[in-house]
């Protein structure tokens, strides 16, 4: 006879935060325009980086009296509104939610006050060339960067769920790896793709977030739960 007891669990509907549902074809959609718009990045890095070849190659060309590489011509304009990988945009994520909006003192100059990086504008994470260990925690960050502003202008979150999405990534930036990037507001060139993304793509919703600006008490609840008893734990039952 199959035995069973009673297990107790906390029961909370706030244990995980989904991904937004974006359907196949707005996501290749999205990526055909964010793939066009990083294009000219891409193309300036294969032009005018040059692969370091480590620092021993460095000090011969020094030792032998060798001049440095060209002059390169600066990037264009977009490339300082684009982060490219996971640990910088977490880092860029968690500054913006511990951020605070505080006033100036009085008789600051404007020369004086420290400038601000405009915030994220899109988040786009391709989850399907790694594990979900990795980028799992995206969806809470974006919810909690974006819960102090305007729904219509929160952080959106692309995941691209397709194969092969980081190797397209990778080879329109010109990086060996690409798994995430991140656009700013200000970022030049981008109102196409910011308006699609925007009509498409849901902002992410965290329930625990709502439920704690609502400041309304709430029981814990205590679930029991059936489950069976394995065979060894019967066995030390009859033993003892």
């Amino acid at each position: 006879m199959e035995r069973k007891r009673t297990v107790h669990v906390l029961d909370t509907p706030f244990s995980t935060v989904a991904w937004p549902q974006i359907s196949q074809e707005d996501q290749d959609a999205i990526l055909e325009l964010l793939c066009s718009l990083l294009a000219p990045l891409g193309a300036h890095r294969k032009a005018h980086v040059v692969p370091s070849k480590g620092r021993r190659r460095k000090q011969k060309l020094l030792s032998a009296g060798e001049e440095g590489s060209p002059a390169v011509p600066p990037a264009p304009d977009l490339a300082a509104h684009v982060d490219v990988g996971l640990a910088q945009i977490s880092r860029e994520l968690e500054a913006m939610s511990s951020a605070k909006v505080e006033a100036p003192p009085e008789g600051t100059s404007e020369a004086n006050k420290v400038p601000n990086r405009p915030p994220y504008s899109v988040v786009f994470i391709a989850r399907s060339g790694q594990s979900s260990a990795f980028h799992c925690h995206f969806p809470q960050m974006v919810a909690v960067a974006s819960s102090s502003r305007p729904a219509d202008q929160a952080i959106r979150l692309v995941g691209f769920s397709a194969k092969g999405c980081d190797e397209r990534l990778s080879a329109v930036l010109g990086i060996p790896r690409v798994s995430s990037i991140a656009l700013r507001v200000d970022a030049p060139q981008t109102k196409g793709l910011l308006e699609f993304v925007r009509a498409r793509v849901a902002p992410v919703e965290i329930a625990w977030i709502n439920e704690a600006q609502s400041a309304k008490y709430r029981e814990t609840k205590i679930e029991p739960v059936q489950t069976k008893v394995g065979p060894a734990r019967v066995k030390r039952a009859k033993v003892s």
